[in-house]
């Protein structure tokens, strides 16, 4: 994992354990800094299991540009496949997906990681870039990270 990398996971476990208004809006904390210190992340979000309707994810926090899709049934669009298969999704161009929900004409690539809380999904973290192929194992690694850092802390 390159160095931007793990210095912004070391400052996110820190400001989690210690900063008390991270803790408390973590998610929302995780996609600003995400967006902020990440050149190739044009929008981070979370979505989450919804706890009324199985087999469905509700937008949670983001930071990014609006989008419509508050709710994705899973099997539907990346994320909805995401949600289905457990396993991370990138997609390096989107117009080469046939099953993609489009959330704006800006973005190029993607990548969905989903978040497992003992055993179960709970949730993934989206990315969209402008930008085509930006996302590597890098990325991947990094945003695994993340999920599990959520879970340790208890924010997810």
């Amino acid at each position: 994992m390159n160095e931007l990398y793990k210095s912004i996971l070391q400052e996110i476990e820190s400001d989690l354990k210690n900063a008390p208004e991270a803790k408390r809006q973590c998610l929302q904390y995780i996609c600003d800094t995400l967006k902020e210190k990440i050149e190739d992340y044009d929008w981070v979000g979370f979505y989450l299991v919804s706890e009324k309707i199985p087999e469905l994810l509700e937008l949670g926090p983001f930071n990014g540009a609006p989008t419509d899709h508050t709710e994705i049934p899973f099997g539907k669009g990346v994320c909805g496949q995401v949600a289905s298969k457990k396993k991370t999704m990138i997609i390096q161009d989107v117009r080469q997906e046939e099953n993609y929900l489009a959330c704006s004409i800006d973005v190029k690539s993607e990548i969905v990681v989903p978040i497992i809380k003992e055993g179960k999904f709970v949730g993934e973290i989206d990315i969209d870039s402008h930008k085509k192929s930006p996302f590597g194992e890098d990325d991947e690694t990094f945003l695994q990270e993340i999920g599990k850092i959520l879970i340790k802390e208890d924010c997810i």
